[in-house]
């Protein structure tokens, strides 16, 4: 892919909205990227992001998808053609304890992203859903074909909300969408609020880092570049019309090999080199006891499967997190 025409990645100064727009860039393609910049986590290490991605073919905005005025102005100036929609309020537990600041960006924002697409000739619209859309799903592996109607907290609620207003949108007007249901995301400039970054950090103190459910919940961590190769072959390939005349699509993207929390942590003493002193805890509400993606769909129609292994990616993310907090 190598668009002359700008593709507009939102949340480009998040941890996978940054992946995005440096493989694009590297591509040759211009990338318009737009983010609120919100204090949910140091704005410095988001700043330090777009330094980084600082070049001739990208042009940052700082705009808030809620501010329907703004996009407007974005949409009319650059004729988009392929939308990637990242920009979301994150975090399952902060929305236990945060429900209003979900609202603005994860409905509001979203629906704005769809009337702009609706109104400016958007060829594809590809956002971010979350394997949390599950909920208490306890078939395995998750498959997208499954039923998504048990959520277990309000961030979960709101991706599944995305999910339907993207499939609404897509049959009153036609333009192509498609939906990716991530599954735990890790990788070097990640999310400080995500728990390898925060157990990173305590480990490198000397601090004592909480364990929920003493270690026994398995996720499907997703290391950050297959993430990012995925979204490569997905943005220029709209779906094809299914059997209602929709080109709307939803993809699993995970390892499809899920890891106990507990060797999770095991794995990241090692890279680190050195032993955790740990607390162990209940289960906390709106955490689930397993992820695990079924992958079929995307190997059949991209021929790709996730598949770094854990240890080669959590020795990439502590090389990282080591340089950045020299």
């Amino acid at each position: 892919m190598n668009e002359h025409t700008p593709i507009l990645v939102t949340g480009s100064a998040g941890f996978i909205g940054y992946h995005l727009t440096k493989a694009l860039l590297a591509n040759g393609n211009h990338v318009v990227g737009i983010d609120n910049l919100n204090d949910y986590y140091p704005v410095s290490l988001k700043e330090a992001r777009l330094k980084e991605l600082e070049a001739p073919l990208f042009t940052f905005h700082k705009v808030d998808i809620a501010d329907e005025a703004a996009l407007e102005e974005l949409f009319v100036r650059y004729h988009f053609r392929y939308v990637v929609n990242l920009a979301a309020q994150a975090g399952v537990r902060y929305s236990i304890t945060n429900p209003k600041a979900y609202l603005s960006s994860n409905l509001i924002g979203f629906l704005n992203i769809l009337e702009a697409c609706r109104h400016h000739g958007v060829e594809h619209l590809v956002y971010a859903s979350s394997s949390s859309v599950y909920g208490l799903n306890e078939k395995v592996p998750y498959s997208t074909t499954d039923m998504v109607d048990n959520p277990v907290s309000l961030y979960a609620a709101t991706k599944k909300s995305n999910e339907l207003l993207a499939h609404a949108y897509t049959h009153l007007y036609g333009f192509a969408s498609t939906g990716l249901r991530f599954f735990t995301v890790y990788g070097p400039w990640g999310r400080p609020d995500m728990a390898y970054y925060s157990f990173a950090r305590a480990i490198r103190e000397g601090k004592t880092i909480k364990v929920f459910n003493n270690g026994d919940m398995l996720r499907d961590f997703t290391y950050v570049d297959d993430i990012i190769t995925a979204l490569l072959k997905i943005i220029p390939s709209p779906p094809k019309e299914n059997e209602h005349g929709d080109r709307y699509k939803v993809y699993n993207i995970g390892n499809n090999q899920p890891i106990k929390l507990i060797e999770f942590i095991e794995t990241l003493e090692a890279c680190i080199g050195k032993t955790a002193d740990k607390e162990y805890l209940p289960m906390q509400a709106g955490d689930v006891y397993q992820t695990y993606a079924d992958v079929d769909e995307l190997v059949r129609d991209f021929d790709f499967r996730p598949n770094t292994p854990l240890k080669d990616g959590l020795s990439a993310f502590v090389d990282w997190f080591n340089a950045y907090h020299t």
